[in-house]
C-alpha cells in the first residue's frame, strides 16, 4: 500500500474539507471514493416479489446482459418497505445456482435413470393423466342415490409460496374438477 503524503492524512483532510467530525469524505480512502455498487452498471431493473413465501415482499431485480446480478428489496412495496428477510435475500442464490435444475426431469415407473422432457409434452402428461383419474374415479351418486358429483382421485396441496390470486384459480380450478381434497401448506 502507498503511503500517504502528510497533506493526505484524514486529520488534514478533516481540517481542508470542513468534515469537523471526520464522518464524510476526510475520512474515505481513495478506493473507497472510487468503488460503486455492483447494481450501478445493471442493465435494466425489475420488479418482483419473494417466491419463498406468501407474505409478498418486493423485490427489485438488477439485470445486466440477460442475468440477474442483485436482488434487494423494494423500498416502494407497502408490504416489506424495501426490507427482506434472510431467504428473501437469498433469492440471487436461488437463481443463478450452478445446481439449480432447469429442465424437466420424468423418472418413468420401475425405471432407474431420469430422463429430459420437453415442457409441452410433460403438460400434455399431466393432462391426460388428470384426466383419466378423474374419469375413473367420479362419483355421481353415492349408494342411497344422493347426488355427490365428486372425484376421490384427485387432490391438492398447494404451497406457501402461492399468493392469494393463485390459490383462488388452484381452488377454482379442482373445485370445478369434481376434487374435494384441497388444501394449502399454510394451514397444515
Amino acid at each position: 500500500m502507498p503511503s500517504l503524503r502528510p497533506l493526505e492524512w484524514p486529520v488534514f483532510r478533516q481540517l481542508r474539507t470542513g468534515d469537523r467530525f471526520g464522518r464524510g469524505p476526510a475520512v474515505q480512502s481513495a478506493q473507497t471514493r472510487d468503488m460503486a455498487p455492483r447494481t450501478a452498471d445493471a442493465d435494466k431493473v425489475v420488479q418482483s416479489v419473494c417466491p419463498f413465501c406468501a407474505v409478498g415482499c418486493g423485490q427489485k431485480v438488477y439485470v445486466k446482459d440477460g442475468r440477474v446480478i442483485q436482488i434487494e428489496g423494494d423500498p416502494d412495496s407497502p408490504i416489506s418497505r424495501g426490507r427482506l428477510c434472510p431467504k428473501g435475500a437469498s433469492s440471487e442464490q436461488l437463481v443463478n445456482n450452478p445446481m439449480r435444475q432447469t429442465t424437466i426431469r420424468y423418472r418413468a415407473p420401475y425405471a432407474t435413470d431420469w430422463t429430459d422432457l420437453d415442457l409441452d409434452t410433460a403438460i400434455d402428461m399431466i393432462a391426460d393423466r388428470f384426466v383419466e383419474s378423474r374419469r375413473r374415479t367420479w362419483q355421481d351418486t353415492d349408494e342411497q342415490g344422493r347426488i355427490l358429483r365428486r372425484t376421490m382421485g384427485i387432490a391438492s396441496l398447494g404451497g406457501a409460496t402461492l399468493d392469494n390470486e393463485e390459490n383462488y384459480l388452484i381452488k377454482k380450478l379442482f373445485t370445478a374438477a369434481g376434487a374435494i381434497q384441497i388444501e394449502n401448506q399454510a394451514r397444515i
